[in-house]
């Protein structure tokens, strides 16, 4: 019996997979517990539905991604610290304070998690940050680090 997975299956497969199993295991196992359905005409047809819509999705974000990629590159965030004698800075500024900063200066919602920093910031200086915004897109924010009066 043909069935389409609802669910990932360990050892059948994963969600929205057309599978082959026993009739027994079907209507004993797969059917009773929701994960997968019979795969005839009607199933199939919202199964391309799905995917379609899936893909029209993921599409949307890729261009949203591309779009704030865009906006990113034009702006840039200050940040003060403190600093003592010699341009020692005391700390030093985290992915948090980025986000934070970037919202409130550049009205832009930044996850900090997507922020990625190679090493702390604890120098006074521009620094370009990279925020993955998409598994294939990655912005630029310039984080301009200034000394606090």
């Amino acid at each position: 019996m043909k069935v389409i997975l609802l669910q990932d299956v360990k050892s059948l497969g994963k969600k929205g997979e057309i599978v082959n199993v026993s009739d027994g295991y079907a209507r004993n196992f797969v059917l009773p517990k929701k994960l997968g359905v019979e795969a005839n005409s009607t199933n199939m047809n919202d199964l391309k539905l799905q995917k379609a819509n899936a893909d029209k999705v993921a599409m949307e974000q890729l261009e949203a991604a591309k779009q704030l990629a865009e906006q990113l590159e034009t702006k840039e965030v200050v940040l003060k610290i403190k600093s003592g004698e010699g341009g020692r800075t005391f700390g030093s500024i985290s992915s948090k304070e980025i986000a934070a900063a970037a919202k409130v200066q550049c009205a832009l919602e930044i996850d900090k998690k997507k922020i990625q920093l190679p090493e702390a910031i604890k120098a006074i200086g521009v620094y370009e940050v990279n925020i993955k915004l998409h598994t294939k897109v990655t912005g630029k924010l310039k984080v301009k680090v200034i000394e606090e009066s």
